[in-house]
């Protein structure tokens, strides 16, 4: 697993950091809400093969539209 991360104060066009740690701030209800979605990603995964691209999570869960961008994307 590789963790990559943007930072919101990058000018121009933003560049992939490599991340060591990533910390949600999130509630409980949140936290259910992103497992159930890391869980159907990992199902999506098995499922298409080398056909899977990636998934946002503001996609599959609009409640996340104003958050930050979560991508999930096959390793």
């Amino acid at each position: 697993m590789k963790l990559f991360g943007y930072l919101t104060s990058a000018t121009g066009a933003p560049e992939p950091s490599d991340l060591s740690e990533v910390t949600l701030h999130a509630s409980s209800e949140e936290l259910r809400e992103i497992a159930g979605f890391l869980l159907q990603a990992a199902n999506s995964i098995d499922r298409m093969g080398k056909s899977y691209d990636h998934i946002h999570l503001s996609d599959a869960l609009p409640q996340f539209e104003n958050s930050p961008a979560f991508v999930i994307a096959r390793g």
